[in-house]
C-alpha cells in the first residue's frame, strides 16, 4: 500500500514541494514548501536548489547557458548588476585596455597630438577607429602651418584626412640629403682631388660631422623637452572666423626646402597660424646657432659651410602669408527697407554687419569687431536710413555735424575707423545717405574726415527719391568746388551687384510690404539661422520671384506695346507681328516728331530723362543723370535745375492720374444715378489733390520756362519763393491726408462697389503701379524731394550769385516745413503703435496716456529658482512660461506670451496677456553671471516682487539691458 502511494504521478512532485517541511506552516506565504519562518530549512533549501541549477548549468549548451545569464541580468537590479560587474572587473581584469574606447574623444585627441608623424601613420594602422583619430585636421593642421605649407581648397564640413594627405605629399617632395651625400651630387665640399689624402683625415672628419649632428639632435630633444613641459592646456582646432583655410594658400616661392626626418618637430596647441609659427621658430634658430658655434671652432670650416647651409635652408621656412583682409565692410541697419534685397547681392569678398537699429554704439562696435577677428577692411560702407543733413545710425542717435563731437560718437568713428586701411592704401568711408547735398552734410563728411583720417564719400543727390540718390554721382575731393571734371563711379556697386542693386533703389518701399508678407510666412521656418543669413535667404527668394531685371523695361517702351497691343485688338489683324512692327515704327517717328517740336521748350530733354529714369540694367548708362547731358556736364547748377524739372513731370502725373483714374469715374458715375461713393467722402479724400495739382502745375510752367533760356546768371530762386508763400496748400493737404485714408478703409469694407473699382484701378499702368493710398502720400515725398535738390543747388551756387538769396530763403523755409511733416509723422506713428499695442494685450490698462511712447519690445523666457537660499552661482532654474517685455519711457510692461500656430501653416502669431506692469522709477535691474544652469538672464526687481528672464541670445540681452537703463535714467530725471 505504501508503495503503490509512493508511485503515484504526484507523489514525487509533492515530495520536491514539500522539502524538509512536512506540510505548510504558520508564516508561509504563495507556497507551502518555502520556509520563511525557518531560517535553517530556508538555507537548505535554498543550498539544494541552487546545487541543483549548478548541476543543470553544467549540462547545458553555451547557448542555453547565454540565454540564462540573459534572463537573470534582465531581472536584476542596479545595485545587483553593480555588483557583477566589479566580481567580473575581479575575477577578468582590464590589462590592456583601448583607451581611444575609455577616454573622452578630445582627451584621446591630446594624447595622440604628443605623437611625432611617423608615429601618427603608424597608429592610423591600429583599426578603423584610430585612424579616424589619428587623421584628425586638429592634429595635422598645426604640422602643416607651422612649415609653412597650406591647404589650396578648402574642405568641405565632414571632410577628414585633408591635411594629413596635404602633409604627406609635401614631405614626399622634399629634398633632403646629407652633407656627405650633398658633397658627392653637387660638390659642395671642399674635397681634394688628389688620391694621397690620408684615409686618417677622412675619418676624422666624419667622426667631426657625427658630433656636429648629434650636438643638433640633442639641442632639439632639450628644446622639445622644454616645450612639452611648458605645452599650454589643449584646446580643438577650429576654423578661422572670416574664411579660414580658404583665406590661406600654399607659398609658392619656388625653394625647394632641405629637411631632415631625425628633427622631431614638438606640436603645441593650435591656435592660429602665426601663433603657431611664432612658437615653432625659435627651435631650429637655435639649432642653427650651436652649428655656426661649432663651425667657428671647427678648423675645417669651409668643408662644413654647406652642411651649415643645408640646415639653415632648412630653418629658413618661407614666412607665413598674411591672411587676406576683407576687401570691403558694409553695415546694414536692419531699419533700412528692404534690406534683405540688398543682402541677397552683396558680392563676393564683401564682409556684412547686419545690426539692428535697437541697439547702441558700444554693441555695433562690438558686433564689428568681432566679425573683422583683428583684420583690416579697405573701405566701410554704411546704409542706414537717413537724409542730406544725418544719418539715422540707431534708433534715437542719429549721425550729425552737432552729435560727431559728443564722446560716444567720437569714441565710435576713431576705433571705427582704426579698422580701416589708410587713405593711402585706397582706404575711406561710404555712407549711402545724400550728405553731399548739403552744407551741413559735407561739414559732416569733412569732420568725420578728419577725425578718422579717411576719405568720405556719399551722394550728391541728383536724382529724386530716397534711394535713388545713391546711383546717381558721389562727391570726391574736388566735388564740394565744382571744378571736378570727371565724376568718379557709384561706390555703391563696390559692394553690391549692379543689378541687385539699381532694382532695390527704385523699388525699395513696395518692395518692403512684399517683405513683410515674406517674414511672417518664411520667418518661422528660418527661425534657426541668424538674421543676416535668413535675410538673405528671404531676399535671393524675392529676387528669384519677381525677377526684377526683366520688368524695369523703358516707359516708352511700355506705352508704346500698351498702344499697339490695344491697336491689334480694335484691328483685328491677322499678321500680327508685322502690323505691331509697323505701328512701333510709326510710333516711334511721331514722338521724334514731336520732340524736335518742343525741344526749345524742354520737353524733349524731360522725356529723355524720363525715359532714361526707366531705362534698362546698363551699367554703361545707368551711372546717372547727369552722364546723359554732356553739355551739362561741368554745370553743377542746370543739372540740378533740370533734374527737379524732371522731377515734377513725374509728379505731376502722379497727380494726375489720381484726377483721371479715380476722381473723373467717381464723379461720373455720381451724376449718372450709379454712385460708387457719395460726394462727401469724393470731396474729403480727391478734393484736396486738386488744389495742390493746381499750385504744381504753374510751379511747372514758371521752372519751365526758366530753363528755356538757361544760363551761368539764370536764378529760378524766385519761383521756389513763389511755390514756399504757397505752402499753406499743402499744409491743408497733410492735416485732412489721416482723415482721407480713414474714409478709404472705412468706405472700401462698407462698400462693395468701391471695393471693386479699387481692385480695377490700384497699381496699373495709368497709376505708375501705386495704389491710391501711395498716390495721396506723394506730396510728402516731393517736399523731401524739394529739400534734397534745392540743398543741391545752394551747394553749388556761389554765394555772390543773384540766386543765393532766394533760394536760401526757399530751402529755410521747405526745411521747417520737413520738420512739420516728420512731427506728423512721429505722431501718426505712435499713435498706431500705441493702438496695436493696446490691441495685442489682453487685460491691458489704458496706455494712452500723456507722452508715452513705446520704445522696445523683447522676447523672453521667465525662470523660477526651487530654493533662493542657494548662490547666485550654484542656483538652478527652471521655466515657468514665456513673457513679453514691452519698454515704454515711463513704465515696463510684462506680459505672458502664447504661441498660435495655424494649421497647415508655418506662420505662427503671438498673443499677449497682461502679467504685471512698474515704473521705471522704481524698477531696479541686475544681471546674472553666465553659468552652467542659466545663461543670458537678468532680474528685474521691481516695488514688491522680482522676475528672473533670459533671453535667447546674448547680444539680445545686452541691447535690451542697456536700453532698460537708459530709459530708467531719463525717467529718474524726469520725476527729480
Amino acid at each position: 500500500m505504501e508503495a503503490n502511494a509512493r508511485s503515484t504521478p504526484h507523489a514525487g512532485k509533492r515530495a520536491q514541494l514539500g522539502g524538509t517541511d512536512r506540510g505548510p506552516r504558520p508564516g508561509t506565504r504563495f507556497s507551502s514548501w518555502t520556509p520563511l519562518n525557518h531560517r535553517a530549512g530556508n538555507l537548505q533549501l535554498f543550498e539544494e536548489r541552487t546545487n541543483l541549477v549548478l548541476h543543470w548549468f553544467d549540462l547545458w549548451t553555451d547557448r542555453q547557458r547565454k540565454h540564462l545569464l540573459h534572463s537573470l541580468f534582465t531581472r536584476c537590479t542596479k545595485s545587483q548588476l553593480k555588483y557583477c560587474k566589479d566580481l567580473l572587473m575581479e575575477t577578468v581584469p582590464v590589462t590592456e585596455a583601448d583607451f581611444t574606447s575609455v577616454l573622452p574623444r578630445f582627451l584621446s585627441l591630446y594624447v595622440l597630438s604628443f605623437l611625432s608623424p611617423r608615429d601618427l601613420c603608424s597608429a592610423a594602422q591600429v583599426s578603423w577607429h584610430w585612424r579616424v583619430l589619428a587623421e584628425q585636421d586638429c592634429l595635422w593642421a598645426g604640422r602643416c602651418i607651422s612649415r609653412g605649407w597650406f591647404l589650396p581648397y578648402t574642405p568641405v564640413e565632414k571632410e577628414y584626412g585633408a591635411w594629413k594627405s596635404h602633409y604627406v605629399s609635401c614631405v614626399s617632395t622634399l629634398d633632403w640629403l646629407t652633407p656627405r651625400e650633398d658633397a658627392e651630387r653637387y660638390g659642395t665640399l671642399n674635397r681634394q682631388s688628389t688620391e694621397t689624402i690620408e684615409e686618417g683625415e677622412e675619418e676624422e672628419e666624419r667622426r667631426k660631422e657625427r658630433r656636429i649632428r648629434q650636438m643638433i639632435r640633442d639641442k632639439l630633444r632639450k628644446e622639445k623637452e622644454h616645450s612639452m613641459r611648458t605645452r599650454k592646456p589643449w584646446g580643438s582646432y577650429t576654423k578661422p572666423q572670416g574664411g579660414g583655410r580658404d583665406q590661406t594658400r600654399r607659398p609658392n616661392s619656388g625653394i625647394t626646402s632641405v629637411s631632415l626626418p631625425a628633427l622631431s618637430w614638438p606640436q603645441r596647441t593650435l591656435r592660429s597660424p602665426s601663433v603657431c609659427l611664432s612658437l615653432d621658430r625659435e627651435q631650429p634658430l637655435a639649432a642653427t646657432q650651436s652649428l655656426q658655434r661649432v663651425q667657428t671652432s671647427n678648423p675645417h670650416s669651409e668643408r662644413l659651410s654647406k652642411a651649415s647651409g643645408a640646415l639653415s635652408s632648412f630653418t629658413a621656412r618661407p614666412p607665413l602669408p598674411q591672411v587676406t583682409p576683407p576687401t570691403l565692410l558694409l553695415l546694414i541697419s536692419n531699419r533700412t527697407p528692404a534690406y534683405e534685397l540688398v543682402l541677397s547681392g552683396v558680392k563676393d569678398g564683401v564682409v556684412v554687419v547686419l545690426y539692428d537699429h535697437r541697439g547702441t554704439l558700444p554693441a555695433l562696435l562690438a558686433q564689428v569687431e568681432r566679425t573683422l577677428s583683428g583684420q583690416r577692411a579697405q573701405r566701410l560702407g554704411l546704409l542706414a536710413p537717413g537724409g542730406t543733413e544725418e544719418v539715422h545710425l540707431l534708433l534715437g542717435c542719429s549721425l550729425s555735424e552737432r552729435t560727431l563731437l559728443t564722446p560716444d560718437h567720437k569714441g565710435f568713428w576713431e576705433k571705427l575707423g582704426g579698422w580701416v586701411a589708410p587713405t593711402g592704401e585706397g582706404g575711406g568711408i561710404d555712407i549711402f545717405c545724400a550728405l553731399a547735398a548739403s552744407a551741413s552734410g559735407i561739414a559732416l563728411m569733412q569732420t568725420l574726415s578728419a577725425l578718422t583720417g579717411l576719405e568720405v564719400l556719399a551722394p550728391m543727390g541728383f536724382a529724386a527719391g530716397s534711394f535713388q540718390n545713391i546711383l546717381s554721382e558721389w562727391s570726391d575731393g574736388a566735388v564740394h568746388t565744382g571744378l571736378s571734371e570727371q565724376q568718379p563711379a557709384s561706390p555703391a556697386r563696390q559692394f553690391v551687384c549692379e543689378s541687385v542693386l539699381q532694382g532695390w533703389c527704385r523699388q525699395a518701399q513696395w518692395m518692403e510690404e512684399a517683405l513683410g508678407e515674406l517674414r511672417d510666412c518664411r520667418g518661422p521656418q528660418l527661425q534657426s539661422v541668424s538674421l543676416q543669413a535668413r535675410g538673405r535667404a528671404l531676399g535671393h527668394f524675392l529676387w528669384e520671384k519677381i525677377s526684377l531685371e526683366e520688368l524695369c523695361v523703358s516707359k516708352d517702351l511700355s506705352e508704346a506695346l500698351t498702344e499697339g497691343l490695344t491697336a491689334l485688338t480694335t484691328q483685328g489683324e491677322t499678321r500680327t507681328l508685322e502690323f505691331l512692327a509697323r505701328f512701333l515704327i510709326r510710333w516711334s517717328n511721331e514722338k521724334e516728331m514731336e520732340g524736335e517740336e518742343t525741344r526749345g521748350g524742354g520737353k524733349g530733354e524731360n522725356k529723355g530723362l524720363e525715359d532714361f529714369s526707366f531705362a534698362l540694367h546698363d551699367s554703361n548708362k545707368c551711372v546717372g543723370l547727369v552722364l546723359e547731358l554732356p553739355q551739362m556736364v561741368f554745370d553743377w547748377r542746370g543739372a540740378a535745375a533740370r533734374e527737379l524739372h524732371h522731377s515734377e513731370c513725374l509728379y505731376l502725373g502722379r497727380l494726375g492720374s489720381v484726377l483721371k483714374v479715380y476722381q473723373e469715374p467717381l464723379t461720373a458715375a455720381l451724376n449718372s444715378n450709379r454712385a460708387i461713393l457719395g460726394y462727401a467722402d469724393i470731396h474729403i479724400v480727391l478734393s484736396p489733390v486738386t488744389r495742390v495739382l493746381e499750385l504744381n502745375r504753374v510751379f511747372h510752367a514758371d521752372l519751365q520756362a526758366r530753363l528755356q533760356q538757361w544760363g551761368a546768371e539764370q536764378c529760378v530762386g524766385d519761383v521756389l519763393v513763389k511755390l514756399c508763400s504757397k505752402l499753406r496748400v499743402y499744409t491743408n493737404y497733410l492735416n485732412n491726408y489721416t482723415t482721407a485714408l480713414i474714409t478709404i478703409d472705412r468706405c472700401r469694407e462698407t462698400k462693395p462697389l468701391f471695393r471693386a473699382f479699387l481692385k480695377r484701378a490700384d497699381r496699373t499702368l495709368a497709376t505708375h503701379m501705386l495704389s491710391l493710398q501711395e498716390l495721396l502720400l506723394c506730396p510728402a515725398w516731393r517736399i523731401q524731394e524739394y529739400v534734397t535738390l534745392l540743398q543741391v543747388l545752394s551747394s553749388h551756387t556761389h554765394i555772390n550769385h543773384p540766386d543765393h538769396t532766394h533760394l536760401c530763403s526757399a530751402l529755410n523755409t521747405l526745411l521747417a516745413f520737413r520738420e512739420f511733416i516728420q512731427k506728423l509723422k512721429r505722431n501718426s506713428e505712435r499713435d498706431s503703435v500705441m493702438e496695436e499695442t493696446q490691441q495685442m494685450i489682453q487685460g491691458c490698462p489704458s496706455l494712452s496716456e500723456g507722452n508715452r511712447q513705446l520704445i522696445i519690445t523683447q522676447d523672453a523666457a521667465l525662470l523660477r529658482s526651487s530654493d533662493e537660499q542657494i548662490p547666485e552661482s550654484l542656483r538652478t532654474y527652471e521655466q515657468v512660461s514665456d513673457v513679453g517685455l514691452f519698454l515704454f519711457n515711463d513704465v515696463l510692461l510684462l506680459t505672458r506670451r502664447n504661441v498660435r500656430h495655424t494649421p497647415f501653416a508655418l506662420a505662427h502669431r503671438s498673443t499677449h496677456t497682461f502679467l504685471a506692469s512698474v515704473a521705471l522709477c522704481s524698477l531696479a535691474v541686475r544681471g546674472l553671471i553666465h553659468t552652467r544652469y542659466v545663461r543670458h538672464a537678468f532680474v528685474l526687481e521691481g516695488p514688491s516682487r522680482s522676475w528672473v528672464c533670459a533671453t535667447e541670445r546674448g547680444e539680445e540681452r545686452e541691447r535690451f539691458l542697456s536700453v532698460l537703463r537708459s530709459a530708467m535714467n531719463s525717467a529718474l530725471t524726469q520725476h527729480k
